[in-house]
């Protein structure tokens, strides 16, 4: 960097107000991440600074260069940035994805199942589609990341992919070396086969490829620190239900339902598949429950009872309570939401179907943590 020049402001006040410029997919600072690539500052004011991109065609260089601009401006004596974007070379993306990881490991691993993990895992199961399980999980999960929570979803529902669409990404995800930054909307970070695949074609994949996509976007990728993370399976009980059990033993599972007692039925099976695998069952989630009328009374369109009737059979079946978390009303907002690509509890929180839904998420963010799978930092005493 280049020494101030007189009656120009201080090249080390310039350098903090770049340390509080964060990287928008890392959300680590730019000075941090070695993104700082030089600062120069003219005797008029002029400040110039010249920042690292990760890769040639980052979709966030605009962001960065936005969040340059006002931070630099905002130091005494500057009167104009300007802001100059290089590209990281081979040797400085792998500097930096080791600065990420905290690790030279080759082989990524999958943070959420290590012992010491801090993320609630949520596995969002229905036992058959149309059930609205994408709706209610891309709603959790803007409601949680209301709350301030840090969140993340993956689109585990491989051959129906639906959630960029439902939380508006359009963006693609960037990849540093063997590392991938996940696109975000609303705070929350987003990760779906259908971000790699052109078009709407199908995904033709059998067990094995289905199992090696997932552990890809749990461990490749860059989630950060999450508090929650979300996954929105596939209906039924098939292979990525079995894989997440597998790459993912501590997720907690959400079954989601609606009225109808043969919907009931089949979801039961979702839900009872934790006797096989070993995983608690958060509770269940009954969706599209009524309609409202204008005259004030409801329209079970579905009948009733279905969630209940979950509930009480996977609290036979699992030997512990699973609750019924909530009932979600039959609300044509939900649906235009999701089509526009704006969850409902953040485009029209006053709704019914919006509280409803703001009401689970609230739930299942004040719910204590248990021992499972955390590490007592206890040892055997030798006599």
């Amino acid at each position: 960097m280049s020494a101030p020049l007189t009656g120009t402001p201080a090249l080390d006040a310039v350098t903090a107000a770049l340390a509080t410029v964060q990287d928008p997919e890392i959300n680590r600072p730019l000075t941090e991440l070695g993104m700082v690539k030089d600062v120069q500052i003219d005797a008029d004011g002029t400040v110039r600074v010249a920042v690292y991109l990760t890769v040639s065609g980052c979709p966030m260089r605009e962001t960065i260069t936005n969040r340059v601009t006002q931070a630099v401006s905002a130091v005494a004596g500057v009167r104009a940035v300007q802001v100059e974007l290089d590209v990281m070379d081979d040797e400085q993306r792998a500097e930096l994805r080791r600065t990420v990881r905290g690790t030279d490991a080759p082989d990524p691993v999958i943070p959420f199942a290590q012992p010491g993990s801090l993320t609630r895992v949520y596995a969002v199961a229905s036992g058959k589609g149309g059930v609205g399980k994408s709706s209610v999980t891309v709603n959790l999960a803007a409601s949680l990341s209301k709350r301030g929570l840090s969140v993340g979803v993956v689109d585990a529902d491989i051959y129906g992919h639906s959630v960029p669409r439902m939380l508006g990404v359009d963006d693609k995800p960037t990849q540093v070396d063997n590392m991938i930054m996940p696109p975000q909307a609303y705070g929350v970070k987003v990760i779906s086969i259908g971000m790699f695949t052109p078009g709407n074609t199908p995904v033709v994949w059998r067990g094995p490829m289905l199992h090696r996509a997932l552990q890809q976007f749990l461990a490749d990728v860059w989630w950060g620190d999450l508090d929650v993370l979300l996954l929105d399976l596939p209906p039924g009980t098939g292979d990525v239900a079995i894989s997440i059990a597998q790459l993912l033993p501590n997720a907690e599972i959400l079954v989601v339902t609606t009225p109808q007692l043969a919907a009931a039925e089949v979801a039961e099976r979702a839900g009872a598949i934790a006797t096989q695998t070993h995983q608690q069952v958060v509770g269940v989630i009954e969706n599209m429950s009524w309609m409202d009328l204008p005259d004030g009374s409801r329209v079970e369109v579905f009948g009733s009872g279905g969630g209940e009737a979950v509930s009480d059979a996977l609290t036979r079946t699992l030997g512990a309570r699973v609750p019924l978390l909530g009932q979600i009303p039959l609300d044509t907002r939900v649906r235009e939401a999701g089509d526009a690509g704006a969850p409902v509890v953040l485009a029209e929180p006053e709704s019914p179907a919006a509280k409803a839904l703001t009401a689970i998420a609230d739930g299942l963010a004040s719910r204590q943590r248990g021992l499972a799978g955390m590490s007592l930092g206890l040892s055997p005493v030798r006599r």
